[in-house]
């Protein structure tokens, strides 16, 4: 089958690694000679990396399955990613799909391609058991333009029980310091401003290949050595486990030239009760040093928090102290998650089931206890100087970007300002939640 001229879509669902890791499968298939189109133009071969974490993964699968067939019935769907590592079979019976690769044999989708014709009947599976993934594969993806996604590390070997990430991912394992570097020094290559450095368990960077249960490196290590890299203006990290997040990592941050002041942080529950169910690796006491000692050295600095609301056996009693323990904790925003039944894993068996609606309530106060801790963060930097990343986007003539503290800015479309750090003077908080910028004439008075 030649690969004159033939062409490829691509849709990924899910989190950022995902993101990192269709942008690799796609250059793998543009080396091949493939041209990269739209998923919703005619194209020979659409790829679909999947996730497991979403609530609707079966359905959204489905979704895109639909549009690809829409764009060309005569189309080979493949299916990659998390929920392909998961439901290998159920996803081969959906109408359209032709291929199903696991967590192995993603990145080895060309040798797969060649043998392929368009089926009538189910899709052919190819999947390993989760156990065989041992090997690491670097990716990056460049997300608008502004800014890439650095995978250096995949799979997780904590055994919290709400999630499928180590039955979908494997094991624990990290990319060589040596490759990252290399990585790092493509993306400056490309003029991009701002690094995201992306994991399953980011701060359990630096566990070798299978069976080398040790450490080679540390996260201190790498964050130590990406912040030597040149032409890079900013790193943020996008993720880390608080066990794991130390006093040396958080001060290198804090004196570093690019990582930026910015930190989230998974939280899961503010009760020791449900953290110890969920067999989270920290109590509650740990969080708040953590966030403490953030805060200690970099006043300044945005803190996120993942929760997961209506876990099993979180009475009303607990929630309120997740609730008051959030209240109380400087931080800067929150993401909530509600809880939701999983397969095999172990929270899906326990007692005290909270009721759906009731999921939903505590949600919603959450989430409005994130906006007031947005908007009280942003309110403490308004009036202060600070470089924002502007992005390509043009939204109905403005332009949107961050500060280093994580603070959405926007102005007026300019697109000489477009990929340009410029430092600028914090406004006041907008109706849709974002800051807008001073005029030298307002700041002039504000002094005056």
């Amino acid at each position: 089958m030649s690969h004159f001229h033939r062409t490829a879509a691509f849709h990924t669902l899910g989190c950022k690694l995902n993101f990192a890791e269709t942008s690799t499968i796609a250059r793998q298939l543009t080396d091949a000679g493939y041209d990269k189109v739209s998923f919703d133009e005619k194209a020979d071969v659409y790829v679909i990396n999947t996730c497991s974490v979403t609530e609707n993964a079966d359905r959204e699968c489905k979704l895109h399955v639909k549009r690809a067939m829409k764009a060309n019935p005569e189309g080979l769907v493949v299916i990659v990613g998390c929920y392909a590592q998961l439901k290998p079979e159920e996803i081969s019976q959906i109408t359209g799909v032709d291929l199903v690769l696991g967590a192995k044999e993603k990145f080895n989708i060309l040798s797969y391609l060649d043998d392929l014709e368009k089926s009538e009947s189910e899709g052919v599976v190819h999947s390993c058991e989760i156990e065989e993934t041992d090997f690491f594969i670097g990716s990056y993806s460049i997300g608008d333009r502004t800014r890439a996604f650095l995978k250096v590390q995949d799979g997780c070997d904590y055994k919290c029980t709400y999630c499928t990430i180590p039955l979908a991912r494997g094991i624990s394992r990290s990319d060589t310091i040596d490759n990252v570097l290399k990585n790092a020094k493509e993306i400056a290559a490309r003029d991009i401003k701002e690094i995201v450095l992306t994991g399953v368990n980011i701060g359990d960077y630096g566990k070798g290949e299978f069976g080398n249960k040790r450490h080679e490196h540390t996260f201190l290590d790498l964050i130590k050595e990406l912040d030597q890299v040149k032409g890079i203006e900013r790193i943020r990290i996008s993720s880390i486990e608080p066990n794991l997040l130390k006093d040396k990592s958080i001060e290198l941050v804090s004196k570093s030239k690019s990582f930026v002041p910015h930190f989230h942080i998974p939280l899961q529950s503010g009760s020791d009760d449900l953290l110890k169910k969920m067999k989270r690796r920290y109590l509650t006491k740990l969080y708040s040093e953590r966030v403490n000692k953030i805060r200690e050295v970099m006043p300044h600095a945005a803190i996120g928090v993942d929760v997961i609301v209506g876990f099993p056996g979180e009475t009303e009693e607990l929630f309120m102290e997740t609730y008051n323990f959030l209240n109380e904790l400087p931080i800067s925003y929150l993401h909530v998650f509600t809880y939701s039944e999983r397969e095999n894993t172990e929270a899906a068996e326990m007692d005290g089931a909270v009721p759906i609606p009731e999921r939903k309530r505590r949600n919603k106060m959450l989430r409005i206890l994130s906006e007031k801790k947005k908007m009280s963060f942003y309110q403490t930097q308004l009036g202060q100087t600070l470089p924002v990343l502007w992005e390509h986007e043009n939204k109905d003539g403005k332009m949107y970007g961050f500060t280093e503290n994580y603070v959405r800015v926007q102005k007026d479309f300019d697109l000489s300002s477009v990929n340009q750090i410029e430092f600028l003077n914090l406004g006041k908080i907008l109706p849709d939640g974002t800051v807008s910028v001073q005029s030298s004439y307002e700041s002039f008075l504000a002094k005056a």
